[in-house]
């Protein structure tokens, strides 16, 4: 006994696990899962031992087990995930764990690459964009809504299902002046570009990338650049939508033609338009949630899949923001 608590040892087969990849490098997983459940963990011969108080053990076996299978089937996966798999452990028990045969797997030829959704609201918001003509993703930075929607319309490009990528964002001046940055108007507007060129990149080879680029399969613009189109047999994404206006977002919408698909990607709380109330991402989330062929997906702090300090600064804003929402309604009682 160690506080009143029950020391306990629990026994895992590992056999035809990498080891390498289930400890990580320098045993990483293993001081990650040290660190959320305060158990220890050694590897001997064909078992993995987990040791420490009975409760801890306990809620930690199903996150082994499932680090375990993963080894087996040399799937990868790093530090981060591991803290997301204890998440659904938590929320919903083993159940709260996908097993690696359901994944949902986008893989792309060009790069040898296979992207996996994280989290269970990114595999419902892959899951909502391969069934549904408009998806509308929002949530805060991090969550992967601008990157799965890209792996998204990479796949049905390789695929055949789509001619061609059509990327948008609205070059929205958020305290900085487009006038005086250098060049012409594609070299102005091409920093707010940026993300969709990286996200690009880390999915398809340079070369192909570039090459797409020049002969037209792939289109990265400013939203304005989408006046007056109809854009058929295109997967079709909209960046940063918080920052379009709702003249700009109908617009945007009513571009859709024959066999396309159009994800819309934003955050509300980082809405630089002069107005917030001018957003178009408020309006169509207001007005288009319930039609058929249409799916609104909320991601939030648990789909955050950089620094795990992201997600903690994420849900600090949060509470600073509610509790400075709960003082002005004192305020405006008293």
């Amino acid at each position: 006994m160690a506080n009143g608590e029950t020391i306990v040892e629990h026994r895992l087969d590992m056999e035809g696990a990498d080891p390498l990849l289930l400890a990580g490098v320098n045993d990483r997983n293993f001081q990650e899962l040290t660190r959320l459940f305060g158990i220890r963990v050694v590897m001997r011969g064909n078992q993995l031992v987990l040791s420490g108080p009975l409760e801890a053990v306990e809620r930690s076996v199903p996150v082994v087990q499932h680090m375990i299978e993963l080894a087996r089937l040399r799937a990868p996966y790093d530090v981060p995930d591991i803290a997301r798999f204890a998440e659904g452990v938590d929320a919903l028990g083993p159940e709260g764990i996908v097993h690696p045969d359901d994944e949902i797997r986008i893989a792309l030829p060009g790069s040898r690459k296979v992207i996996v959704p994280k989290s269970e609201g990114q595999r419902g918001y892959v899951r909502a964009i391969q069934e549904h003509d408009i998806v509308i993703g929002i949530g805060p930075a991090g969550t992967g809504k601008t990157y799965l929607a890209v792996a998204c319309a990479v796949d049905a490009l390789y695929k055949k299902r789509v001619r061609r990528i059509i990327l948008a964002r609205p070059a929205v001046e958020a305290g900085e002046n487009l006038g005086f940055l250098p060049g012409d108007l594609q070299e102005k507007v091409d920093p707010y570009l940026r993300p969709l060129y990286d996200a690009l990149e880390d999915m398809m080879p340079h070369e192909r990338v570039q090459r797409a680029l020049e002969d037209g399969t792939i289109e990265i613009a400013p939203l304005a650049y989408m006046r007056g189109r109809t854009l058929s047999d295109a997967f079709v994404i909209l960046d940063e939508a918080q920052n379009a206006t709702t003249a700009q977002m109908k617009m945007f919408l009513t571009r859709l033609g024959l066999n396309s698909r159009v994800v819309i990607t934003g955050d509300k709380t980082q809405i630089d338009l002069p107005r917030r109330s001018d957003s178009g991402l408020l309006e169509v989330e207001r007005i288009l949630s319930g039609i058929d062929g249409i799916a609104v997906v909320y991601l939030d702090a648990r789909d955050v899949i950089r620094h795990r300090l992201v997600k903690d600064i994420i849900d600090a804003y949060a509470r600073a923001a509610e509790a400075s929402e709960t003082q002005a309604t004192e305020d405006a009682d008293r």
